[in-house]
């Protein structure tokens, strides 16, 4: 496995099918639209399905992206399927590249990503390996 870090900037458009559920759940749809710096020099397009409860600090989320571009000197595309958690301010998130998504010359593809915000900049960490 090979495992690269960078930075990405993150765009969230929310859709019209935004809801307020039952019991003061909101349930939203974002269009996602990102660009990726480092080894992974890519943009993205995506939608994101979210719940937000009514307890501060607990939501949860699932997306799924399409990446194109260029990772550690190979051009292609990618899918990552997207799954987060959040229960009251402690959040877990997987995301993985969707098996046999890869394209070009990333055909192949295997691994997940971490992303973390601090202090409003958005990182990555990607590990991966092609089968």
């Amino acid at each position: 496995m090979k495992k690269i870090s960078g930075v990405f900037e993150v765009k969230m458009q929310p859709e019209a099918s935004s809801f307020i559920g039952t019991n003061g759940v909101k349930i939203g749809r974002m269009v996602l639209n990102k660009n990726y710096q480092g080894e992974l020099n890519a943009t993205s397009q995506g939608e994101m399905l979210s719940a937000v409860t009514a307890t501060e600090g607990s939501a949860g989320y699932v997306a799924i992206e399409q990446v194109s571009g260029v990772l550690v000197g190979k051009s292609g595309g990618f899918v990552l399927q997207h799954s987060g958690i959040m229960q009251q301010g402690k959040s877990e998130l997987t995301l993985v590249v969707i098996p046999d998504s890869g394209s070009g010359e990333l055909h192949g593809l295997q691994g997940q990503m971490d992303i973390k915000i601090e202090n409003g900049v958005h990182f990555y960490d990607f590990e991966f390996t092609f089968k």
